[in-house]
């Protein structure tokens, strides 16, 4: 009979009551529909940009975080992490966690960037630069959005959604059903890095001659990303373009000047520089140590320099200047040369002559090539872009999408053949063009610098001298050109101009929590349950005479 198996479990609670509770715990938590193992995800974030120029401090100053998590729009966000989607956040609504004192905010992009519509772009485009434009304490990550973090940024709209409830009972039950998350970053406190060292690398072809005694062609072009988060700067097309175009540079010339026929009278130098993110620190010190000391010897004629910068997509390119050349200028004859090729071999080029004056009151220098012309060299600066100000040259949308391979491929033609004519005299000689069969640009080889580069960020913070990126570049270099130097800056420790930071790139875990209220409504419902067992345990007679009642007399079994 059942009531008599009742009778034994109700009496098995009554004897040992506590220890028979706990018992059935774990069995409650086994059938429980929440899995254990949800409860905490971990995953990659990316901290805002942290830096210091030239006395001024910029980006995220803070990096710690371990608190709860509130929607964007939410009432009560001190002390809070805020995850918003990209779309979310504008600058006064930034300002407004500001003033809220908001403990953190976190902001969702599309795992694939290109799939941001133009409008999307632009505004990420405009957040970067208007959050970089001063420093904040708030500590500001950037995060892919997976689809474990759709789920979390799901739920936590649902549970912002008892801000706007229409009683506040509705608004205490929305509080305590609802799912909430707490955040916590895996990671210390972001701190300087004084004994960074920035790297320039330094190689050259020496011309038919006495070297010291001849004209000088320097090519440059600055190797690092710069955007929004350190880790996710990959800089493709600025400057990973203009750093593929030099080395395929390197490697064409290198050819001709093995050959004693094509070795022409002019000493080439290329150059790697550090820093060019951040006012073209590694350009600075390479001017400083090689112009100013005047001890190289190379450096006592220098023809022009051509600095390279965002070269890999569009049909247009721009000269930009700071003082035009003179026709009869080495500078003059380059422009010219440069205007004829576009002209008559790829007249899909719109080409134009972009002058700027150098304005020294400005902290930052627009081009690369202004810290030579403030040194009085003749220098200019190739680039796709009508302005300095392009915010595609500081963005973490520079992915290797951006970089068309034919296009680039045809303008490193443009430049090897404006080159070439300069060097080799070649004016008189039409629309010879010199580098096709033998001497063709091997494409190639700019997919696998472009895959290479962008295997990993390119931010100035994250290329320490022992990265493993500047050591293929300098192999790569000293394949192709003699006497490859590295040469090192580190910040003045009394006075630096600029200092990087660590800790760009953390583990963020998310433990799905439960608020305090909720606590309180658990807690009464256990006392509230264990009052009741505990009074039918003890009242046993009564709750089984009741039943007895209920289900009437029972009826003997049939012999």
């Amino acid at each position: 009979m059942w009531f008599d198996a009742a009778a034994e479990v109700l009496e098995m609670f009554k004897s040992s009551f506590p220890f028979s509770f706990l018992f059935f715990v774990p069995i409650f938590i086994l059938i429980s529909p929440v899995s254990p193992a949800n409860a905490a995800q971990e995953f990659t974030v990316f901290r805002m940009q942290q830096f210091d120029l030239q006395g001024s401090s910029y980006g995220c100053r803070n990096s710690l975080v371990n608190m709860e998590v509130r929607p964007m729009d939410a009432k009560m966000l001190t002390r809070r992490c805020v995850v918003a989607q990209l779309r979310e956040v504008t600058m006064p609504k930034f300002r407004d966690l500001l003033t809220q004192n908001a403990g953190a905010l976190l902001i969702l992009l599309p795992e694939i960037l290109s799939d941001l519509t133009d409008e999307e772009k632009k505004h990420l485009q405009s957040l970067e630069r208007d959050l970089l434009s001063e420093e904040t304490s708030l500590p500001v990550y950037f995060l892919y959005e997976t689809p474990v973090l759709r789920d979390i940024y799901n739920d936590i709209q649902l549970g912002g959604s008892g801000d706007q409830a229409p009683t506040a009972w509705e608004a205490l039950l929305g509080a305590a059903t609802a799912n909430g998350f707490q955040m916590y970053v895996n990671g210390p406190q972001a701190k300087s890095m004084p004994d960074f060292q920035i790297v320039t690398l330094q190689g050259h072809l020496s011309g038919k001659g006495i070297e010291e005694q001849l004209p000088t062609v320097i090519v440059a072009a600055h190797y690092d990303a710069s955007g929004i988060a350190p880790g996710m700067s990959f800089g493709a097309d600025s400057n990973g373009s203009g750093v593929i175009a030099l080395i395929e540079l390197a490697r064409l010339f290198s050819k001709l000047y093995t050959n004693s026929r094509t070795h022409a009278k002019y000493n080439l130098v290329f150059l790697l520089t550090g820093a060019g993110k951040f006012n073209y620190q590694g350009t600075k010190k390479w001017i400083e140590d090689n112009f100013e000391n005047q001890e190289s010897s190379l450096m006592l004629d220098v023809a022009y320099v051509l600095c390279l910068d965002t070269i890999g997509s569009t049909d247009q390119l721009r000269l930009h200047v700071s003082k035009p050349p003179k026709e009869e200028s080495a500078g003059g004859i380059f422009l010219k040369h440069l205007e004829e090729i576009t002209k008559s071999h790829f007249p899909e080029v719109e080409f134009k002559l972009v002058h700027k004056k150098i304005n020294l009151a400005d902290e930052m220098l627009a081009w690369e090539h202004e810290r030579f012309s403030i040194k009085r060299l003749p220098a200019f600066t190739l680039s796709r872009l009508d302005t300095h100000k392009s915010p595609e040259r500081a963005s973490i949308l520079d992915t290797k999408e951006q970089v068309s391979l034919p296009k680039l491929r045809r303008n490193i033609q443009i430049l090897a053949e404006t080159m070439a004519r300069h060097i080799y005299n070649l004016s008189t000689q039409g629309t010879f063009k010199l580098f096709t069969e033998g001497l063709e640009i091997i494409e190639s080889s700019q997919t696998a610098w472009l895959e290479f580069l962008t295997n990993q960020s390119m931010a100035a913070s994250l290329l320490p001298k022992t990265s493993p990126i500047l050591a293929t570049l300098e192999e790569s270099m000293s394949h192709y050109l003699k006497d490859v130097k590295k040469t090192t800056l580190k910040a003045d420790k009394r006075d630096p101009e600029f200092m990087f930071y660590d800790g760009a790139i953390y583990t963020m875990t998310s433990y799905n929590v439960k608020p305090a209220v909720f606590d309180l409504f658990l807690a009464s419902g256990i006392a509230v349950y264990l009052a009741v067992i505990y009074l039918m345990a003890q009242n046993f007679y009564l709750v089984y005479g009741g039943l007895r009642k209920l289900m009437g007399p029972v009826k003997s079994k049939a012999s």
